[in-house]
């Protein structure tokens, strides 16, 4: 997208009164002050001008209640966030909802600013990692159906569930995100998308609790490259199978990127049980670094938390056209490449190469277990390929 050119803009100063016309809105603010309804009546009229709008929500620490910001506006929009804005710190459990961006075609978020979820009192009383049944925590920020969009320059901190969430985006842009929350918050996942098409994430910075990049359903031709994770639980394709109805993913590629210090590296999870069949496919990891990474390489197709499914029934997720290439580095355990795919639909066109992953634990060396597949062996392993225990696939 480029520049927008004769943009009005609409700046958050002080909530001393509000003001309008064709041209500005000046909405009064001082720092702590709760910009809340003062924000929704700027995004409101800018989503209604004729031609592109700018929202400025300037430097200082600003108090921002749930809101949401919906179109479908008139022209492009663009939100500019110098300063920070701050969630209520309050455990409220049963909303999903903080921040939301929707509905809108053209969008741009930027500026340097960051969203601060508040969640330390929230993770005390999450359990949603825990059961199935749990009351929902807010995810801090939600584009749902934004369409050609740039997000650059923003930090999100400790958010009370997910930090960003996408559905039904289509070309959207990540670029210089930064995500934080401690490494024992709970279902913290930087960035989850679904039902996308055409997202970019880009040189970004994500250490929090949960999945760095978690790839839900649905989602096609995303596009992860110069993004450091860790801590975290990695960048993980699903998990796949837990719900009905779940669509088709394809088109997953991540390269250039670092974990460190993460519980996984590259995971693909899909429930056994699935309640589901659907197909995830042409999925690439490549010139990856791993730096004290448990399960570097993982295909788990027995992803069962909790126990909250049977084991004994396969996965019904088929995975087809899956690639691991110059992934190098330290695992944190043994198990530094595990492909356990599913008994009843082994996984299909699984290639290995250029692996170089060394351990050096007690308990080692490290290993490279297959259950479920015949990998494609590309240049070196190391550690040898399949030195596990290898299931025999069904003729």
């Amino acid at each position: 997208m480029g520049a927008y050119y004769g943009v009005s803009t609409i700046f958050i100063i002080c909530l001393l009164g509000f003001s309008a016309n064709a041209e500005y809105i000046t909405i009064g603010s001082s720092s702590g002050s709760d910009i809340t309804q003062a924000l929704l009546k700027a995004f409101t009229t800018a989503c209604q001008s004729p031609s592109p709008s700018k929202v400025v929500i300037p430097k200082g620490e600003f108090k921002l209640g749930e809101i949401q910001m919906r179109g479908p506006c008139k022209a492009p929009i663009e939100i500019t966030l110098q300063g920070t804005v701050k969630a209520d710190g309050n455990a409220v459990q049963g909303k999903d909802t903080w921040v939301v961006f929707g509905n809108i075609n053209g969008f741009k978020l930027n500026g340097g600013g960051a969203f601060d979820g508040e969640g330390n009192a929230a993770w005390r009383v999450n359990n949603c990692h825990q059961t199935f049944n749990c009351k929902k925590l807010p995810i801090s920020i939600r584009f749902d159906f934004v369409e050609n969009a740039e997000i650059r320059d923003i930090s999100s901190i400790d958010a009370k569930n997910f930090h960003i969430n996408v559905l039904g985006a289509k070309n959207m842009t990540m670029d210089h995100i930064k995500i934080i929350a401690p490494k024992d918050s709970p279902n913290t996942d930087g960035i989850h998308l679904g039902r996308s098409d055409g997202v970019k994430i880009l040189n970004s910075f994500i250490s929090t609790g949960d999945d760095c990049i978690s790839v839900g359903d649905g989602t096609k031709n995303l596009h992860v490259e110069k993004v450091t994770c860790g801590p975290g639980h990695g960048l993980s394709v699903g998990s796949l199978g837990r719900y009905g109805n779940e669509q088709d993913v394809t088109g997953i590629r991540v390269i250039n990127c670092t974990l460190q210090n993460t519980d996984n590296g590259l995971r693909i999870k899909t429930w056994p049980s699935a309640a589901c069949s659907t197909t995830a496919s042409d999925i690439h990891f490549e010139n990856i670094i791993v730096n004290n990474v448990s399960n570097p390489i993982l295909i788990d197709q027995e992803y069962c938390p909790w126990n909250q499914c049977n084991k004994q029934k396969a996965s019904t997720i088929k995975l087809v056209n899956i690639s691991f290439k110059q992934i190098r580095g330290t695992s944190g355990n043994k198990d530094a490449v595990k492909l356990l795919c599913s008994k009843g639909y082994p996984c299909q066109n699984v290639e290995v190469g250029d692996i170089d992953i060394r351990y050096n634990g007690a308990d080692g060396p490290a290993t490279f277990q297959c259950s479920n597949v015949s990998p494609k062996l590309m240049g070196t392993q190391s550690p040898k390929a399949c030195s596990g225990p290898v299931t025999k696939l069904p003729q």
